[in-house]
């Protein structure tokens, strides 16, 4: 690609920004149980910068003492009630992205006491008994992207935790949906479209839009969320808004400006998409069967504790294997 494009003022992602950032008016589940089989796939790196950045009293390795703290209230949750499990990490924060567009995310500006506990993270979840996808050449978004779509068909439930805005592309119905443990909010495809005013198919489009700080896309100067909806709303995908703001839907305001912002941005556009849209053929080599939680294994665990000098999480499984 010969498109030649700039450093995005701020190109990494910022667990503080996605934990301030005001919440859509999602629709709560309506039952906290659903029986059978049901796949948790977990942002591994957002649940280790959450940690890192939280109010626990500061101590060595304390992102990863975190992490392994809320995977285990995970684990032993009754309203979630896991059955299958696993947790991806970006590792380091660079993909083939990074060489599509000099603004992505990147490892530049990570903490380096956080950035040191990137193998660490991954450590302590195999230790809970997760599996764990490590990625460098794709994204933790993507190696979750590819799992829901592989084993959606096989399970009654595939449930994302991550805040992500880009995970809404994955949502189908109520067989996939994206959780947030901390806002305790669960979105489904119907509340995805009452709160973006666009579906699953349009969501890589709309953040084509209105950019996504977190991930270093820039957007399209002008346009806003609303904006974005009523033209995807009627369009479905940036590719099909016609250059001509007289064929717009008249609910979009100052359709003459925002034109004059698009059209010549197509090229950008299309990268902008590209960034946004999410992998779903990572090769994942693990069966559903792989990813079942059959309890924490007792020894590996224990032991990792005592390395970590964490001896008060050891008493914390309700079930080990």
């Amino acid at each position: 690609m010969d498109l030649v494009v700039g450093r995005s003022t701020n190109p990494r992602r910022s667990v503080v920004r996605e934990c301030n950032r005001p919440a859509p008016r999602f629709i709560p589940e309506k039952s906290a149980t659903v029986a059978g089989v049901r796949l948790h796939l977990v942002d591994g790196t957002y649940e280790l910068y959450r940690a890192h950045y939280s109010k626990r009293p500061d101590r060595p390795k304390k992102a990863t003492v975190g992490l392994a703290s809320s995977l285990l209230s995970l684990l032993d949750d009754p309203k979630e009630a896991v059955t299958h499990v696993a947790v991806a990490f970006d590792n380091p924060i660079r993909s083939f992205r990074n060489d599509l567009f000099e603004g992505y995310k990147s490892d530049e500006g990570v903490p380096a006491e956080l950035r040191a506990q990137f193998d660490d993270a991954e450590e302590a979840a195999r230790a809970l008994g997760i599996v764990v996808w490590s990625m460098n050449r794709w994204e933790t978004d993507d190696a979750l992207a590819t799992a829901a779509v592989l084993f959606a068909p096989e399970v009654d439930q595939v449930r994302i935790l991550s805040p992500d805005k880009d995970f809404g592309q994955c949502l189908g119905g109520g067989k996939v949906v994206l959780v947030d443990r901390m806002r305790e909010r669960v979105v489904d495809e119907a509340a995805l479209r009452e709160a973006r005013g666009v579906g699953p198919e349009s969501i890589p489009d709309w953040l084509a839009l209105v950019g996504d700080t977190a991930d270093g896309i820039p957007g399209v100067p002008g346009f806003g969320e609303k904006s974005a909806a009523a033209l995807l709303g009627a369009f479905v995908h940036v590719e099909a808004i016609p250059d001509d703001p007289a064929t717009w839907p008249r609910t979009v305001r100052g359709a003459p400006r925002l034109a004059a912002s698009l059209t010549p941005m197509r090229q950008e556009v299309a990268l902008y998409k590209q960034l946004a849209t999410l992998v779903t053929d990572v090769p994942l080599t693990e069966t559903l069967d792989d990813l079942r939680h059959r309890g924490v294994p007792r020894e590996a665990f224990l032991t990792w504790c005592k390395k970590l000098d964490t001896e008060a999480l050891a008493t914390r499984p309700k079930r080990f294997a």
